[in-house]
């Protein structure tokens, strides 16, 4: 056993507490050791009676399923855990039984009484979570349990319950059909449910269970078109999919009108129409009388709840997600006016810049627009250019948008795009361009020639691949015009010797045997050399040798009688019977015996009669009559599950059934106008970017723990604002505090400015914004209602840790002069700036950042002070601006005293040289024992660091006695990336994995450079090494010693001399690599200034704008 047990070490899997588990990756060689007793160490944590270790145990077993490793065999150690009462542990024992209750049914079985305890439970987590492990127990005898279940989390408090309600539906449906009367019930309920975070998924339950029931959408309608723009982006694919198909049924065809039109007008030809239109006479006839009819109808008028659909759905073209793009854009394409379906182009170009896959699925539908309606894509037909670096299906399918967007005034161009292209290495795209001359050349009679003899030039290319396809599209477009082009026949002639590929053999072959009048001593000729080949031929060349020999004697028999006999007897005893009787068939045909019968006297008619030109036609063209954006459409065949658009009604169904009775008590002026403000405010005005108050108060994610609902709260900017963010920053806050009104009144004239040039009238402006701000109000309080019991439901843990910050952070603002009433104003304040900004920016989650005075000691103090001494002895004024003041020093939480069992950890970069490594930069660390235990022991393992990092421990904290605090100081080099440095925190009895990431302006250290100096580096490292951002300093940030003090803040820098007032110069290097870092703040009038960093590590140089660019805005 304990040679077993070393074995495991040494190939890296651990059996002590806090360490991930590798022993049995495949790359570790565990693979092949006999270890049966894997997992014994979870099993014995599972065991335990300690909630710690057993969490410990779920997470490492919930990492390894993450992992793609099979965790099935504890499944009777985890199940056992089922009722335990630690939250944490049940939310994860919950995961792995979602993920294992299928496979170990009978087990999981066993504990169906806990999940319906579970199905009670106060935290709305725990019921969701008992609800969907319940639904993953595939077995039909718990039907009727699974069906209360539903039914009565159907009726939960909680949305997200609801929700989960919904995903359960279709598990159920699926496992027993026949419960679809009673599920279409809980569907009716949840789809009257106005809250965002259901929307999506009972739509999705709708679709998998009762499509056809179209009556259940009636009322709904205009609830989901007004729900939509708030719904996750799944839930809207889902909804507009759905909307689609109903509006179809529901509305009319808004293009009939113009239908009709363009057929009375004779209208444009169609695309692949040819040149010549025979029966002309007959079609005006029949357009007249259609013209007449359509004068009689009543003219067109948009339905007022198709229209509204139309509205709601146009600003998701702006969603990051290109599935919800996609979906908008099916819907356009299916129920708009033609006038109005252009607005989908930009939206779908601008997902051509995503990745490989996305472009593939959005080309495959806009290959299929662009034969309807080319004149959408026609602006932005450089988008379409090929690149070099795309995959060859992207370039084959942008080839065929380029043929389909080809045109009288385009087609020069794009020609000369496709003559690059040929010049490619892939085979593939060079076959696929010269395809797409030849349909260029079928589609537009003036560049036929042009074509042409761009082709025929091909033939002298050395690829034979190109060659051999342009043969075949030679042969195509020759049809067309045979007489004027015989010399092109007898140059294609003397290429059977070279051409090996069998399509273009057999091309050149038919062409001869089809105009052999036009090449009368070269075709005989061509024939006797094919038969001495023939037994090697493939058998398409095969086939057409047998038809030139038969034409030829038909025209010519003197000369090719033998050759015509050989042939035909060689073809007699061939392999393939398809060839054999291909002979049979030709010799009866065309030597006439007395057996022959009538149809011998017609061989010539059957062999020479003249046959159409060939149309070459996209492989697009029939592809719409499926919906777009749909797999079937993807795959050109209907795929399972697939509903077919409906077609458009003739006459219009009866519109009252969208019609909602609202109750009188519900009928409240707020109401009225937070509905009128639905219907018609815009999504995005240009002055709020992305960040208008939405109706996401409902639509949280799925953790609904208190946490993420502030941080979300945040990103709304609305009433429900977080205290805790505000006094995250209460100390730069305060000091901002004097000038805050004047700059809040300048900022409200440009919004105010730029929404009036939105409206139309000035009334409708003052309403929408009070109705804005009573919405948002009014949502801020459902959401406190909605989230109250997720915030309950949070952890300990996560509640002392925020009441012992608050407490700290107001015993830091009791401390500072300003009053309470101020404090109020600037928290308003800060709420507009939020709202404002946030299209500027988006505030990345930063750790806890907390002023270092109290961490610093009076040691480490006069050592700051004594920073940059050189800048201090050349440039005594500037001296007191160049050092970092300690108070400035932000520190960083690395260890929480909750999870580090009574340890906390803090750390800051001190920005003193690290003396056993110049290259490394200094982390001060602060060890605080809160617990009533000593801790012992305290050092570092299993350092996990990107290539080229490199960390110095500190040294071993032998005893760190209760409620004793201890510094030390370690050096990491971070080989100038802000990539984390991940290690191991030990104790004699605990690990905890934590992580330091250095902001970007802690990887310098300061320089000294004089101005001449500073010109001349600078001087070098222009072009791309060079970025500059204008910005607008913060009212509060409009003199030098202020601009100076934020600079060093972000950044540890030195200042350089200056002869202007206009200009701040900064100057350092890189800690490792010794990089030149120059920074240059240039101010202007009224608060304009221009950020200049040059750097020769771009990626360097553009997080430090990003970091300067923050300090001095906010």
């Amino acid at each position: 056993m304990s040679s077993s047990s070393a074995f495991n070490d040494d190939k890296g899997g651990s059996s002590s507490v806090g360490e991930p588990e590798y022993g049995h990756d495949p790359a570790s060689g565990g693979i092949f050791s006999s270890d049966y007793k894997r997992h014994d160490d979870l099993k014995e944590m599972l065991d335990s009676n300690k909630d710690s270790l057993k969490l410990e145990a779920m997470k490492r077993i919930v990492a390894m399923i993450a992992r793609g490793k099979n965790a099935s065999d504890l499944f009777p150690a985890v199940v056992k855990n089922v009722a335990c009462k630690n939250i944490e542990v049940k939310k994860l024992v919950y995961v792995y039984l979602v993920r294992y209750a299928e496979e170990q049914q009978d087990l999981a079985l066993l504990s169906i009484s806990t999940f319906q305890r579970g199905l009670k439970d106060p935290n709305q987590l725990i019921r969701a979570s008992a609800l969907r492990v319940l639904s993953s127990i595939r077995v039909t005898i718990i039907v009727p349990i699974m069906m209360l279940a539903i039914k009565e989390a159907a009726s939960d408090m909680s949305p997200y319950v609801r929700k989960t309600a919904a995903h359960a539906i279709p598990k159920l449906y699926s496992l027993d059909p026949e419960q679809k009367d009673q599920l279409i019930e809980v569907i009716e309920k949840l789809l009257a449910d106005k809250t965002t975070l259901v929307a999506g998924s009972v739509v999705m339950a709708f679709e998998e269970v009762c499509p056809e029931r179209i009556d259940l959408i009636h009322k709904n309608y205009r609830k989901l078109c007004n729900l939509l723009i708030d719904v996750e982006e799944w839930g809207q694919v889902v909804i507009i999919n759905m909307l689609t198909r109903y509006a179809r049924t529901q509305f009319l065809n808004p293009n009939v009108n113009e239908a009709l039109l363009e057929e009375g007008g004779g209208g444009d030809k169609t695309f692949y129409g040819s040149d010549e239109d025979e029966d002309e006479d007959e079609e005006e006839k029949e357009n007249k009388a259609e013209a007449a009819a359509m004068a009689k109808r009543k003219p067109y008028v948009m339905d007022p709840d198709h229209r509204l659909l139309l509205r709601n759905t146009k600003p998701l073209l702006q969603s990051r997600n290109a599935a919800v793009v996609m979906a908008v854009a099916q819907l356009y394409f299916h129920l708009a006016p033609k006038a109005e379906v252009g607005v989908i182009a930009k939206a779908l170009v601008r997902l051509l810049r995503s990745h490989s896959e996305v472009q593939y699925v959005v080309l495959q539908n806009v290959a299929t627009m662009t034969i309807k309606r080319r004149g959408m894509f026609e602006p932005y037909l450089k988008s379409f250019y090929i690149r070099s670096t795309d995959p060859t299906q992207i370039k084959i399918l942008k080839l065929e948008v380029l043929t389909n967007l080809a045109n009288e005034t385009n087609i020069s161009t794009i020609l000369r795009e496709f003559q690059t292209y040929i010049k490619s290495m892939d085979k593939d795209f060079v076959a696929a361009t010269i395809q797409a001359i030849g349909r260029c050349a079928t589609n537009i009679g003036e560049v036929r020639d042009t074509c042409l003899n761009g082709l025929v030039q091909l033939l002298s290319n050395r690829d034979e691949l190109v060659v051999a396809e342009s043969v075949v599209v030679i042969k195509k477009l020759l049809q067309m015009q045979p007489e004027k082009h015989s010399d092109i026949i007898k140059h294609m002639a003397k290429l059977t010797d070279n051409i090996q590929v069998p399509m273009a053999r057999a091309s050149i072959l038919w062409l001869i045997g089809e105009y052999c009048e036009h090449v009368p001593k070269i075709a005989p000729d061509v024939l006797r050399k094919m038969a001495k080949s023939f037994t090697n031929e493939e058998d398409i060349v095969k086939l057409q040798i047998l038809n030139l020999a038969a034409k030829l004697y038909l025209t010519n028999s003197k000369q090719t009688k033998l050759l015509t006999q050989y042939v035909l007897n060689l073809a007699k005893y061939d392999q393939n019977y398809d060839i054999r009787d291909r002979a049979r068939f030709i010799r009866q045909l065309i030597v006439p015996t007395e057996k022959s019968g009538a149809l011998s006297k017609y061989a010539k008619k059957l062999f020479l009669a003249l046959k159409p030109a060939p149309v070459l036609e996209s492989p697009f063209k029939d592809r719409d009559h499926f919906q777009l954006g749909s797999l079937s459409h993807l795959l050109n065949a209907k795929a399972g599950g697939y509903q077919e658009l409906p077609d458009w009604p003739e006459t219009a169904p009866d519109p009252s059934v969208r019609n909602v009775e609202v109750p009188e008590w519900t009928k409240c002026s707020s109401r009225e106008k937070r509905k009128e403000k639905k219907v018609e405010k815009p999504f995005y005005s240009d002055s709020e970017g992305d960040s208008g108050p939405t109706e996401s108060a409902d639509s949280e994610s799925d953790s609904a723990s208190g946490s993420e609902s502030i941080s979300r709260s945040e990103g709304r900017g609305s009433g429900s604002e977080s205290e805790e963010s505000e006094e995250a920053s209460v100390s730069e806050e305060e000091e901002d505090k004097p000038e805050k009104k004047t700059k809040k009144r300048e900022l409200k004239k440009p919004v105010q400015e730029s929404e009036s040039e939105q409206s139309s009238e000035e009334e409708d402006r003052k309403h929408e914004r009070k109705s804005k701000q009573r919405k948002s109000d009014s949502e801020s309080e459902s959401d406190e209602e909605e989230e109250s019991e997720s915030e309950s439901s949070q952890s300990e843990s996560e509640d002392s840790e925020s009441a012992a910050e608050v407490k700290k952070k107001k015993k830091a603002a009791e401390s500072k002069p300003p009053s309470k009433p101020v404090k109020k104003e600037t928290k308003k304040e800060k709420k507009e700036m939020s709202l404002l900004d946030l299209d500027d920016f988006e505030p990345t989650p930063s750790p806890q950042v907390t002023p270092v005075n109290n961490l610093l000691s009076n040691s480490l103090v006069t050592d700051l002070e004594g920073l940059s001494l050189s800048d201090a002895v050349l440039s005594p004024a500037i001296f007191s601006q160049t050092i970092t003041p300690s108070s400035a020093l932000k520190s960083f939480e690395l260890l929480h005293r909750i999870t580090g069992e009574g340890l906390s950890v803090e750390y800051c970069f001190s920005r003193q040289p690290f003396s056993p490594d110049a290259n490394m930069v200094a982390v001060q660390m602060q060890f605080t024992n809160n617990s009533t235990s000593n801790t012992k022991n305290l050092h570092m393992e299993d350092v996990k660091l990107q290539s080229g990092m490199r960390v110095k421990e500190f040294p071993e904290i032998e005893l760190l006695p209760a409620g004793e605090t201890a510094t030390a100081v370690m050096g990491i080099d971070f080989c100038d990336s802000t990539q984390a440095a991940n290690f191991q925190l030990c104790t004699h009895t605990r690990k905890f994995f934590v992580s330091i990431q250095p902001p970007v302006g802690e990887l310098m250290r300061p320089v000294f450079l004089t101005e001449n100096e500073f010109k001349k580096e600078q001087g070098q490292l222009m072009g791309m090494n060079e970025i500059t951002e204008k910005l607008t300093l913060d009212t509060k940030c409009r003199n030098e010693h202020v601009i100076v003090q934020r600079v060093t803040t972000a950044a540890n820098l030195s200042r350089v001399p200056c002869g202007s007032d206009q200009e701040c110069r900064f100057a350092g290097r890189t800690v490792t690599s010794g990089s030149l870092v120059l920074v240059t703040v240039a101010t202007r009038e009224e608060g304009a200034a221009q950020l200049t960093v040059n750097c020769e590590k771009m990626v360097i140089g553009t997080m430090l704008v990003k970091d300067i660019l923050l300090a001095l805005t906010q």
